[in-house]
């Protein structure tokens, strides 16, 4: 008889290896088999062992990629097949990386699961940025939204951005121009600061700044790709308030 291997939902970290967890590196430096999203950066693939097979499973533009119930019907079948299955996801698996479908759907079948939690992809990106999600003098709540997905309109945002808040809003670069009219519509000031993060915590990363109403024209004019995070809030206006004042006292 079989023994069933184990799925190992491991996370990623924004793109940086050195922010991998011990627990993740190790698990993919052994590993004989990796599922991997779009999002991992080759230089965390790298540490593959030889001789390990990767199965690329990303959701890109032109490229066939297999919907969320074939991706849980592959491991599943891999691990009852007695194989280790590490799924490497970008970010946190359980931060907007469909991480409690593929729990549910292992177990729904009897495979052992373990969950390897990650840096998430805002806390990794906004601190790559500079950008504190909470401070004293600027913001106490902090809230994490999907900016591409089904009824977008219809979501009730109220309330999750303004004075004293962070707004933190994943795959919105191709709906900006929708986030920003549905956050004005609620009352949002149209020069509230925001930042956007493109390819966070990796070599070429870019922070672009603008006001909400120039949000959509920055965006295209910059053409800014995934993976991008947008942070709406006063924080995003502090690196650059400390920048200035680092600024003035080195011309003193």
């Amino acid at each position: 008889m079989t023994v069933c291997g184990t799925v190992y939902l491991v996370g990623a970290g924004p793109g940086d290896a050195d922010l991998l967890t011990l627990r993740a590196a190790r698990l993919i430096e052994r590993a004989s088999l990796i599922v991997h999203d779009g999002l991992v950066d080759a230089s965390i693939l790298a540490l593959a062992r030889k001789g390990a097979r990767l199965i690329d499973v990303a959701k890109r533009r032109a490229h066939h990629t297999l919907p969320q119930d074939e991706i849980n019907a592959l491991i599943v079948r891999h691990a009852r097949a007695g194989k280790d299955v590490v799924r490497l996801k970008g970010g946190d698996p359980f931060v907007f990386g469909r991480g409690g479908e593929e729990m549910e759907a292992a177990r729904a079948k009897g495979v052992p699961v373990e969950v390897v939690p990650g840096v998430s992809a805002a806390n990794g990106a906004a601190a790559a940025a500079q950008i504190a999600l909470t401070h004293r003098d600027a913001s106490s709540i902090v809230s994490f939204v999907a900016g591409q997905c089904k009824g977008l309109s219809d979501q009730d945002w109220a309330g999750l951005a303004g004075k004293g808040r962070t707004l933190v809003i994943y795959m919105g670069v191709k709906t900006a121009p929708q986030i920003a009219e549905k956050l004005m519509a609620d009352g949002l000031a149209p020069d509230m600061p925001v930042a956007v993060i493109e390819n966070g915590a990796r070599p070429n990363m870019r922070v672009l700044r603008s006001p909400l109403a120039a949000l959509p024209e920055m965006v295209e004019h910059e053409a800014v790709v995934s993976p991008a995070l947008i942070v709406i809030g006063e924080v995003t206006a502090r690196t650059d308030l400390a920048l200035s004042a680092l600024a003035m006292e080195a011309a003193r």
